[in-house]
């Protein structure tokens, strides 16, 4: 794919022509960007969407929706990704323009399978949902108008004429609060999900709808449009990936990692060989635990338990020296001959810090990493167990681990939604007795840094401490490491004409 034939580039705007632009602080999304962006732009603003995008699904499963500390934490995260969430604000252009722009980029990445597509679609729905809730009455039917739902709020007059009935079919009214509620009448065919649930009042072939219930039926136009544009979007993203400087960012984008680089060890040789039992029981996420558990039993791991398990204990601190040691006492143990392990094992663990080869200093995989990429198959131990284990095998894993009868259905229910981070997270809460982590679980060696945190009270050092704060993507492909981030440090002034993407979106 070429990016060509533009018409205009990215210009100045005055007052009026930038607000005509993006008038509200949400959107449908209805048109594509037409403008260039460099390509460090690019890859920033589709890292900072995901990382928004994971933040919305995580209070979404730990918070109730609409809440006051479910609207003030995710207030909180768009500010800081930069972000459009409120109407009214001194110079959104730039708020506004971010959040159209990386919504589209996310179109590219979350259109690749069908998994994919119903997560950013829920993720994208929810954004909306809380968008909406702080939206000014005064702005509603604008947004609604340049959103092309045709619904309209009665005057008073037609108001009052229904309000026994509209009370009696809406739960959400109540008569003290009649008043001040804005009621809409639109087509019955657009309320069918409030007239299954017998909550609407239905005359004339239109349905009376307060403004309570209007987000619902907002929600389901969003989401019959954003589906039906990421279908189109997948039928041409061959075309999009035929771009060289795009393919890297998209085909990894969708299962990045965007937090703590852990491959460089702020805890190098603290950790003993005689400690990793201990910890494996205390520390470990429950994906480590079970590798470690087969480890000990079978004195084998297959190559992809290996990579898995062996990045993580480098992370955690192990050397070189200390990790050959360890998997070759292992090893010996499982009746291998010395020799053969040093000729067909000791070169691959060296491989993996970076010492032969290509000397790449690969990195610990991520939650992300491990839940969608190389699946376990049988004889197999690596994986995410809330992702690829039985729901009962898992659930007796969980009972050996002591986890309360009410813990593991809560859990499993967050299995049961597609939520293995988040279910991992509760585990976390549950080994450690608190509350509320006060964080985002989205690596393995995030958890054990942060269980040792709470173990040793605080005292431990947090690798948070010692890396700068910059966001990071980390491809779910170890030899394509840092790809996209060398395509945009090469290409740093080459200007990206997003005009050119319309056509992938549309007919």
């Amino acid at each position: 794919m070429q990016f060509s034939g533009a018409r205009w580039k990215r210009q100045k705007l005055a007052g009026d022509q930038r607000n005509m632009c993006y008038p509200h602080s949400l959107q449908f999304y209805l048109q594509p960007p037409s403008e260039n962006i460099s390509l460090i732009e690019f890859e920033n603003l589709a890292i900072d969407r995901v990382k928004l995008l994971k933040v919305v699904e995580n209070l979404g499963v730990s918070y109730v929706k609409g809440t006051d500390l479910y609207q003030s934490k995710l207030e909180a995260e768009i500010r800081r990704v930069k972000f459009s969430y409120r109407e009214n604000l001194e110079d959104e252009y730039e708020p506004r323009r971010r959040d159209h722009i990386s919504h589209f980029i996310l179109r590219l990445a979350y259109c690749q399978s069908e998994d994919l597509r119903r997560w950013f679609i829920q993720q994208e729905m929810d954004l909306l949902r809380f968008r909406f809730s702080i939206l000014p009455k005064d702005k509603i039917q604008d947004f609604l108008k340049d959103s092309h739902l045709h619904f309209e709020a009665i005057r008073d007059e037609e108001k009052a004429l229904r309000e026994k009935e509209i009370i009696a079919s809406s739960p959400s009214l109540s008569a003290t609060k009649w008043e001040l509620e804005s009621v809409y009448k639109i087509p019955f065919a657009d309320a069918l999900d409030l007239f299954r649930g017998r909550k609407v009042y239905l005359e004339d072939g239109f349905a009376y709808v307060p403004l309570k219930d209007i987000v619902a039926i907002v929600l389901n136009e969003f989401r019959t449009k954003l589906s039906k544009a990421l279908a189109l979007t997948a039928r041409s993203l061959p075309t999009v990936q035929a771009d060289e400087r795009l393919q890297p960012l998209l085909n990894h984008l969708s299962h990045s990692y965007t937090g703590q680089d852990y491959s460089i060890q702020g805890n190098v040789g603290k950790i003993s060989l005689d400690q990793i039992d201990s910890l494996s029981t205390k520390s470990f996420p429950p994906c480590m635990r079970q590798l470690h558990k087969a480890l000990r039993e079978n004195h084998h791991l297959r190559h992809g338990g290996r990579m898995q398990y062996g990045l993580f204990l480098k992370g955690i601190g192990l050397t070189l020296e200390q990790a050959l040691q360890f998997w070759k006492q292992e090893f010996i143990k499982g009746k291998m001959d010395p020799d053969k392990f040093d000729k067909g094992y000791s070169y691959n663990i060296r491989h993996s810090f970076g010492k032969e080869g290509k000397r790449t200093d690969y990195t610990p995989f991520s939650c992300m990493k491990i839940i969608i990429t190389n699946p376990p198959s049988q004889g197999d131990y690596h994986g995410c167990p809330f992702r690829h284990s039985d729901p009962e095998l898992l659930k007796q894993k969980l009972q050996s681990y002591k986890i309360s009868p009410g813990g593991i259905n809560q859990i499993l229910d967050l299995v049961k939604g597609s939520h293995y981070q988040v279910a991992c997270q509760k585990y976390f809460e549950m080994t450690h007795n608190v509350d509320d982590c006060g964080f985002s679980l989205s690596h393995p060696n995030q958890f054990f840094i942060e269980s040792q945190r709470i173990l040793n009270g605080g005292k431990d050092i947090k690798k948070e401490s010692i890396l700068p704060e910059t966001p990071q993507l980390k491809p779910s492909v170890q030899k394509t490491k840092g790809a996209s981030s060398a395509l945009a440090s090469q290409n740093s002034s080459l200007e990206m004409d997003i005009e050119g993407l319309e056509n992938y979106f549309s007919e």
